[in-house]
Formats: C-alpha cells, structure tokens, sequence
C-alpha cells in the first residue's frame, strides 16, 4: 500500500473509500454479538491511518478520521446502547456548547465558522462520544490487543512511506528544528505521534504477543525502523510521549505478573533496550550529530536554545491571559486562532488543549477538564482488570500536552481506558481421586 500511495497518489482516496465502505458494512451485517468488535476495529485503523491519509491527501476531508470515528462508534451506540454509568460523558458534551454559541459572536467575518469550529471541536467531541461507548464496555483483552494490531498496520504503511518519501536524511538535514521534509512532507508534529503509538503497539506485541524468537526479532525490527523515522522527524513530543506510554504499560503489566511471568518479561526489556540503544546510535550517526542536539536543546552550532518548548509556552500563556480576561465562558472555540491571524502572527492553532479549554471555554473548560482526568480514575478505583488503563490515560495526555486533540488518536485512545476488560478463565482441571 505504501508503494501505491507513494507512486500513485490518486488511488488513495479509492483505498480510504474502499476501508470506510468495508467496516460501515461489516458494522451493518455482523451479528449482534459482534458488533463492538466490528466498531472498535473500524475505530483503530482509521486512528493509525490518519496522518498517513493526511500527507498523501486520500482522506474525503482533512478531519475525515475524527468524524469516522464519531460515525462508528454512534453506530455502535444505536446498536448495543450505553451505559447509565457514563452519564459525565453526556454533561461533558454539553458543556462544549457555551463554547460554540461565544464563537459566533466573537469569529471574525472573514473567519470560516463552520471550519474554524470543526477544526478545534471534532476532537473533543469525538473523545466524548466515543467515551460514551466504551464506557463500561464489556470486551475481551484479545480484543483489545486486536484493536491495537489494527492501528499499528496502517502505522507500520506510513513508516514504509516515509522510507519511500526520504530514503537519504543526510541530504535533508541543515538545522535542529523539525522537518517536514523527513516527514513525509507532513507536520513533524502529528507525524511523530503517531510513529509513538506504533511504538507502543509494537512493545505491546513484543511483551504479550511474541512467543518464539523469530516474532521477537521481527517486532523489534519494526520497532527499530518506526522509532528511527520518529526520531529523524525532529519532532520530540511524539517520543517523549512514546517512552512514557510504555513505561506505564510495562510498570503494570511487570507488577501483575508472576515470577515465571517477570523472567520472561525481563528477557524481552532486555532485549528491548537493545534494539533503542542502536536506533539511537545509528539515528545520531544518520543525523550527523543534529539528533543528540535536538535533544539537548541545542542548535546546529551546539548554542543551548532559549525555549525549550519551542514558542508552546508563548502560545500558552496567551490562552492564560484570554482565560483570565474572559473567565466565564472564555473567548469561544476557535477564537484564540482567529486573534493570532487578527495580530498577523498567522494560523497558530493551539499545541495544548488545556490551555485551549481554559481561553476557549472558561469556567466551563475547567469543569471539562475535570471530568476528563477523575471520571476515568473513578472508573478505574472500582475495575482495576485493564492492564492498559495507565498507559492508555498516559498517551491522552501526554498528547493533548504537545499536539493538542489535532489527530483522532487522543480522543479514542482515551475511550479505551474505560473499557471492563474481561479475562479467559482457564478451565478447571478435574483430578481423579484414589480410593
């Protein structure tokens, strides 16, 4: 696919046509009890596929995979219901409406409301309405772990572009800063994350689902060859997001295993830490020494960089003075962009959706954010079987932290943290008593 897409453009919107028909129809004639397999698939290769989608613009629009995602899980809503349980999901919803009602007021004419207002909202929402059909959901893990091959696919296909779009880094490289060029010519930023996901399905794969040492190696090639490319984009959120996603997956599965179970899980760290050293090592020497610049905050020339963040903390404090100039229902959604545009800063969307909440939302944007952090912990103080909770909560925020809700992954990530994950229990064996 990825040959395809890169020698011929045009057949991927054929190829996101063709996906989108299948799961719609699969959603449609699958059995009953089916159903929330069917959507949650459907839900995760959209989720892995989206920027790859995006930079080779075979999407029908630029937030199809948010709105898929909305599409699916509605449909899975219609069908097997909700829970009474999630109702926080329902008031968080509606509280994103004050928003939407300051916006038309305060937007710009030249500003377009209708994709002014999708652009910021569509992740929020799509969080929201697919928290309401994972809430409570029962499913079992190895559907979980189906969900998760089903985003990595896609993952793994835009790794193999961006090998196709930029097979020489050297040739590319002139400066620390991000690069698109080494991005498949898409957003460093969104590009990164997404390689992080795959990252993490791949370590997913290599603790739970690699038995033998044939699938070991073959994982931590894929691991080694998506952690490159998301180490070349010079993108650094996406990683540091990747590293703590799976340090809060491996943390808990370590502590719920038995002694057999944490010998083979060291086995597999061990080898794991390798294969990161090396791509590292071979991803410094790629770069010319510009990778371990960029992660020390340096310049080409070896100078230190002011701002680690990269003008984020700029953005930030903007929305926390937009915030405190309208504290109760905030500037409206969108309008933090359109005042940058106003300023000729240009279209500066924001990199942290906290910071979006608060100026966008006000006091409401507070509320929303609280039920965003203690509804899941909540949840999770009466149902502690998902071994992925933490690392699936993690990657929600590390996210929203460093690229916003611009990507779809966020928001269904986070809905699977609320997921009552269910276990196959092992058949009880009958012994034979002696007389």
């Amino acid at each position: 696919m990825a040959f395809a897409l890169h020698f011929f453009r045009p057949i991927g919107k054929l190829i996101f046509i063709g996906v989108f028909l299948y799961f719609f129809l699969k959603i449609i004639l699958v059995p009953n009890q089916e159903k929330v397999r069917m959507v949650l698939l459907g839900c995760a290769y959209f989720v892995g596929a989206e920027v790859l989608f995006r930079m080779t613009k075979s999407g029908l629009s630029y937030e199809a995979s948010k709105y898929l995602v909305i599409l699916f899980t509605l449909m899975g809503i219609f069908y097997r219901g909700v829970s009474g349980k999630g109702y926080p999901y329902f008031i968080y919803l509606i509280l994103l409406v004050p928003a939407i009602v300051v916006a038309s007021i305060t937007l710009t004419f030249d500003a377009s409301f209708r994709t002014n207002i999708a652009f910021v909202l569509s992740g929020p929402v799509c969080l929201g309405i697919a928290a309401l059909f994972c809430y409570d959901r029962k499913v079992p893990q190895k559907t979980v772990l189906e969900v998760l091959n089903y985003m990595m696919l896609p993952i793994i296909t835009t790794t193999c572009y961006l090998f196709l779009y930029t097979p020489s880094i050297k040739d590319v490289l002139t400066s620390t800063a991000s690069n698109s060029a080494t991005s498949g010519g898409f957003g460093p930023n969104q590009v990164a994350t997404v390689l992080g996901l795959g990252m993490f399905t791949l370590v997913v794969r290599l603790f739970l689902r690699s038995p033998g040492t044939v699938l070991k190696v073959i994982n931590l090639i894929l691991f080694g060859a998506m952690t490159f490319r998301a180490f070349v984009t010079f993108s650094r959120g996406g990683v540091i997001a990747a590293v703590i996603v799976i340090a809060a997956f491996l943390w808990v599965l370590f502590w719920k295993s038995n002694y057999h179970q944490k010998n083979q899980i060291l086995v597999s760290f061990f080898l794991f830490v390798i294969a990161a050293l090396f791509t590292w090592v071979i991803s410094s020497q790629q770069t010319g020494g510009l990778l371990d610049k960029r992660y020390a905050n340096e310049d080409a020339l070896g100078r230190e960089k002011e701002d680690v963040a990269t003008g984020r903390l700029d953005l930030f404090m903007e929305e926390m003075e937009g915030f405190v100039e309208h504290p109760f229902f905030g500037l409206g959604a969108s309008r933090t962009k359109n005042m940058r545009v106003e300023a000729g800063i240009g279209h500066l969307p924001s990199h942290n959706e906290i910071g979006r909440l608060l100026s966008e939302h006000g006091i409401m944007g507070i509320i929303t954010l609280l039920i965003l952090i203690f509804a899941p912990l909540s949840y999770r103080s009466t149902n502690k079987k998902n071994i992925f909770f933490y690392a699936f909560l993690a990657f929600w925020f590390a996210t929203i932290n460093h690229s916003g809700m611009r990507i779809a992954a966020p928001s269904f990530i986070y809905a699977l943290a609320l997921l009552n994950v269910t276990y196959e229990k092992k058949p009880p064996v009958y012994r034979k008593q002696l007389k």
